[in-house]
């Protein structure tokens, strides 16, 4: 995968996620800027999710750790790189964790 097409999937991908956030039911509130999507909660924890360009991985800094995804061609979904978890369903956890509260994003 280029540069480009890199940087294509982490835009979609952080669209479909601000397009998720928009219909929870949440106290929180998210910004993007600069490539970077942070999202705060009514407790001011954060999850905060951006690109790694030369690496080519989308990380994700959540209360319980950081936490790196490679994108798979194959299943065409970003997977966390030390177990395969799915992207969506690794941070319906961590949002599950912020919020205190069951969120599904997947």
């Amino acid at each position: 995968m280029n540069e480009s097409e890199f940087n294509e999937l982490i835009d979609e991908t952080i669209e479909a996620i601000e397009d998720k956030l928009d219909e929870l039911d949440l106290d929180i509130d998210f910004e993007t800027a600069g490539g970077i999507l942070t999202i705060t909660f009514d407790d001011d924890s954060k999850i905060i999710i951006n690109r790694q360009a030369p690496l080519k991985q989308l990380w994700v800094a959540a209360k319980t750790g950081g936490f790196h995804f490679n994108y798979d061609t194959a299943a065409q979904a970003w997977v966390k790189d030390d177990d395969g978890t799915e992207f969506f369903s690794a941070l319906s956890q961590y949002f599950t964790d912020h919020a205190n509260e069951k969120v599904e994003l997947s």
